[in-house]
């Protein structure tokens, strides 16, 4: 009797380690995260192919990042001057920003990036349309506080058509890939709920609430059918869910990437309450090899809530009038 007690003792506790299963047998991911985090995408460069930081080093960078909340988020002046005419009008405060207080930290170990591989956690090259991908983006978010494409000669010009501006500005996806694939810590908003079934998986993004929905042991859609985020299939290698995602459009929400951009995405529970993200980019042709990066996800008790994005994009109409009266200031300063 003694030694029965004891082995279901034994297996309750492997059991709470190994966290809940479905019906099925499979590991239930069901819950919500929060992702946010200090670290970056890309290594600084000065740890060089370190993947870990030390103790030291990661109290430091949380100090540093909390110092630099703390003077951001003192009360404004009210006799403060208006801002330089053409000049930077200002954006959110510390208020509106979540990004975390620490690194990640994976097997007890702060990471100095998010990629993994290259070993310099760096992005890989820019093939030649990867640089005029990009270059056309930085156009996108270029201000000078004059009509740079009317002197420049643009055509067509950044605010030609709100339809030319990126889908973030327009609210049709997420911030900073925060829905991916693959799925990256932004500004704010950094919670995710996963919702399980046998055949489903369900990912709610809390920045713009965009939804992605795995199905489970299915074939990819036709290559015609084509999405900003993919179609997204997954299946079990033992207790890892895999997910495989193609058929993007000519927009994914990943940056700069093309309608070849193919991800794979594996979610492994590390513990009870932390899920392990790991993920490999390939998008010939916008990088000259493939990339890939790791992301802690811990579980939260925080729920989420709607983000509205705009409410309708009503700020359009100011940035496209914005926009015509630069126009015609450029016009007015070339025909004289």
């Amino acid at each position: 009797m003694r030694s029965t007690v004891i082995s279901l003792l034994f297996a309750l506790a492997a059991n709470a380690a190994d966290g809940p299963r479905t019906p099925e047998g499979k590991p239930d991911f069901s819950g919500v995260y929060d992702i946010a985090s200090l670290t970056p995408l890309a290594r600084p460069t000065q740890f060089g192919t370190r993947l870990e930081l030390t103790d030291a080093e990661a109290e430091a960078l949380a100090k540093k990042v909390m110092a630099a909340v703390a003077a951001d988020s003192r009360a404004s002046d009210p006799n403060r001057k208006a801002p330089t005419a053409g000049g930077d009008v200002g954006n959110y405060n510390q208020l509106w920003y979540d990004r975390g207080t620490m690194a990640v930290k994976i097997g007890g170990k702060w990471r100095t990036s998010i990629i993994t591989d290259p070993p310099d956690g760096r992005l890989p090259e820019l093939t030649p349309k990867g640089k005029e991908i990009a270059a056309r983006n930085a156009l996108q978010n270029r201000t000078t506080g004059a009509a740079f494409w009317i002197t420049e000669n643009l055509k067509p010009g950044p605010f030609d058509d709100p339809e030319l501006r990126p889908l973030t500005e327009r609210c049709l996806g997420t911030f900073g890939t925060s829905a991916g694939p693959p799925m990256l810590p932004a500004g704010y908003n950094n919670l995710k709920q996963i919702v399980q079934t046998r055949n489903r998986v369900l990912i709610l993004n809390e920045m713009i609430h965009d939804v992605r929905i795995v199905r489970i042991n299915a074939e990819h859609d036709p290559p015609d059918m084509r999405r900003w985020f993919g179609d997204s299939v997954g299946h079990w290698e033992g207790d890892t869910l895999v997910v495989d995602t193609t058929n993007f459009n000519d927009t994914p929400g990943l940056f700069s990437a093309s309608r070849n951009l193919h991800v794979v995405e594996r979610f492994t529970r590390l513990d009870a309450n932390t899920l392990s993200y790991k993920f490999t980019v390939e998008d010939p042709t916008i990088w000259a090899k493939p990339w890939s990066g790791e992301v802690a996800w811990p579980k939260t008790s925080q729920r989420l809530f709607e983000y509205a994005c705009h409410e309708g994009n009503y700020s359009f109409m100011g940035i496209l009038k914005g926009a015509r009266m630069l126009e015609a200031e450029a016009l007015q300063k070339t025909s004289k």
